[in-house]
């Protein structure tokens, strides 16, 4: 399920509105055709018939190509932590494809003239503009052992525009360790804050299957931080992350 967040330009005339909400039915659209191609849900999708052989990867319609070429740098920046040939069933991008999808959403909000705009895909955040003049975005992070509490608020600007959290505290455990090829089960969540949804959401689960081991390789991505949080409710981030709470630890 996503959400579309919107602050219009300070111009109120009817078609910046009718635009507006133009550029929300485009970027709605956007969002339920990547789920009509990639879904591994519907039996149908393209990516489910890839997934039993049914068809070649150049039978498969463009943009799947561009996904799995992304999942393969996003691989090799994760230290093969993310890897979505190494999953059951067969390859699965699931774990970048949504943030790429709210990115393209976005880019359609963007073209509409927004000053400021959000799309928030199931948790993997993205944003441009200023919400408020003079604000940056701030977006909490539950807390994964209490729905009703924050973990902390991370604060969006500048290169830091994008937000991805992946954890087991709400499906169970079905991120899959691909050294054990069983479920990760090492971390209650993990959290990525980027310039690149696509990428933060692959790293992010990348993460949480590593159970933390791959904490130090994010830490040195460029424009690239995170943050987990290990099943006794410890939290180590990398250093530069950018959170509001002064009492989570940093690791070195």
């Amino acid at each position: 399920m996503a959400s579309l967040t919107i602050r219009e330009a300070a111009a109120t005339a009817a078609e910046t509105t009718t635009e507006t909400g133009a550029a929300v039915d485009r970027a709605l659209a956007v969002l339920h055709h990547v789920d009509q191609v990639f879904s591994t849900w519907q039996p149908d999708s393209p990516v489910s018939r890839l997934r039993r052989g049914e068809i070649e990867l150049a039978a498969a319609p463009p943009e799947v190509a561009w996904v799995l070429e992304l999942c393969r740098r996003a691989r090799a920046a994760s230290g093969g932590w993310f890897d979505p040939w190494r999953l059951p069933g067969g390859v699965d991008p699931t774990g970048l494809v949504k943030g790429w999808a709210a990115e393209l959403a976005l880019a359609e909000l963007r073209k509409s003239g927004a000053a400021a705009a959000m799309v928030n895909a199931g948790g993997d955040i993205a944003v441009f503009g200023e919400p408020q003049p003079g604000q940056q975005w701030r977006i909490g992070i539950r807390h994964p052992l209490a729905a009703d509490r924050l973990l902390t608020v991370v604060t969006l600007g500048g290169h830091d525009r994008t937000v991805a959290t992946s954890g087991n505290y709400e499906r169970g455990p079905h991120v899959v360790d691909p050294s054990a090829g069983g479920p990760a089960q090492t971390l209650l969540a993990a959290t990525v804050v980027g310039p690149d949804l696509a990428f933060a959401d692959a790293l992010a689960t990348g993460l949480l299957a590593s159970g933390g081991k791959a904490l130090a390789r994010i830490a040195g991505l460029r424009g690239y931080s995170a943050l987990i949080v290990e099943h006794d409710g410890t939290v180590r981030t990398t250093l530069g992350f950018p959170a509001t709470d002064a009492r989570l630890g940093q690791a070195a």
